[in-house]
């Protein structure tokens, strides 16, 4: 009783040396910044567009073209999201909150103010 079974302790380094994983956005797919209030998803999605894939996500319409996830709290609605960036020169983090407004359209409100609203892509 008083010893670990030979691997269990192994086993117990392995798990506490494997980095932890933020969820995955609530959205996934292609997002396009065009005609953002318009009804339905747009059938092209066009140059301008944000996609979300996993923990990752990807953006054509801003400075920083790729974040990763660090976290996701659930609001109802509302999804309070950090993300991690790095462009080579600077490491950062930025947060935001992810509503979504129905299934073709979300709206990511920033902590600058800022409201960036995206409309679903076929």
């Amino acid at each position: 009783m008083d010893r670990l079974a030979p691997g269990m302790f192994l086993l117990a380094a392995l798990l506490c040396a494997v980095p932890a994983h933020a969820a995955s956005y609530p959205v996934s797919g292609r997002w396009t910044y065009n005609y953002s209030s318009e009804k339905g998803p747009a059938k092209q999605c066009g140059a301008r567009r944000m996609e979300f894939r996993g923990e990752r996500r990807f953006d054509t319409g801003g400075g920083v073209p790729d974040y990763r996830n660090v976290s996701i709290q659930r609001a109802g609605r509302e999804y309070r999201i950090v993300d991690e960036f790095f462009t080579g020169q600077t490491r950062g983090q930025v947060s935001y909150t992810l509503r979504m407004i129905d299934a073709d359209h979300i709206e990511l409100a920033l902590a600058t103010g800022a409201i960036i609203r995206l409309r679903r892509c076929a």
